[in-house]
């Protein structure tokens, strides 16, 4: 696995758990970070990744910054059930490719738990079908491991707010980029689940599909923001799903949100 670029290992060693094993940053303790600003929690970060370096360029990342904090790290996806029981994450950064248990399942184990962290995937590839699986398994969006450090620490702090991270033209890539295998299959599947819903919730949820903001539905669908998200809400439930992104992509699956 490569690296996070322009990051390299800590001048003494890795952080604490950065040998190889599941480990903790005891007491919450940020690497090299001080205390969450202005009294606010801090969005607390469990990092997985098989690759110690990259563990340790992402501790020293999030380590930078007084609203995040790394509670504990795991090498493997099979680490991942009892680090989350443990240290209880906002947010985990979870590598796709691992040894043991990869990042999908274990995307998909975490999202069965009930009030489960958000989930970022990482990966070197721009265009990989495990990380269209993983969002489709309730993933919140992902980073490339080359991304630039600010945007790591927007995507983290976007996604603990319950925000999607990826854009209509990202999804778009991916899906067309992935296997067409059962594209047919997938959207008869995705417009029989649409059709449970009302007409003006079908409107939220292509809208949703095509990157826009609640306040900018509101705008389009002549709404209050409030009513806005009374919709998302009710879409999600209706369709089973736990984020904004899986309705994106069952959108984008159905064929709804092409100019």
């Amino acid at each position: 696995m490569a690296a996070v670029a322009g990051v390299s290992a800590f001048p003494g060693g890795p952080p604490p758990g950065g040998d190889g094993a599941a480990g903790a940053f005891p007491g919450g303790a940020r690497a090299g970070g001080v205390g969450a600003a202005g009294g606010q929690a801090p969005i607390k970060v469990l990092i997985v990744d098989d690759d110690a370096l990259v563990r340790a360029g992402l501790a020293m990342i999030l380590g930078g910054a007084d609203d995040i904090v790394v509670v504990g790290e795991a090498s493997d996806g099979a680490e991942v059930a009892a680090a989350v029981r443990s240290h209880a994450p906002d947010v985990v950064l979870m590598d796709i490719r691992m040894p043991r248990l990869d990042g999908l399942a274990a995307t998909e184990a975490l999202r069965r738990r009930p009030e489960p962290p958000e989930v970022i995937v990482l990966t070197t590839f721009h265009a990989d079908e495990y990380v269209l699986r993983a969002l489709r398994a309730g993933a919140s969006g992902f980073l490339l491991k080359d991304t630039p450090p600010a945007e790591i620490l927007r995507a983290v702090r976007r996604v603990a707010l319950g925000e999607p991270m990826l854009s209509p033209a990202v999804t778009r890539r991916l899906i067309d980029h992935v296997s067409d295998t059962g594209a047919d299959g997938r959207r008869r599947h995705a417009l029989a689940l649409l059709g449970r819903l009302s007409e003006r919730e079908r409107e939220v949820a292509v809208a949703v599909g095509q990157g826009k903001s609640n306040a900018e539905i509101s705008g389009e669908l002549f709404m209050s923001v409030a009513t806005v998200k009374a919709h998302v809400s009710r879409v999600l439930t209706k369709l089973e799903l736990n984020n904004r992104v899986q309705v994106a992509l069952l959108a984008h699956d159905a064929g709804l949100t092409l100019p």
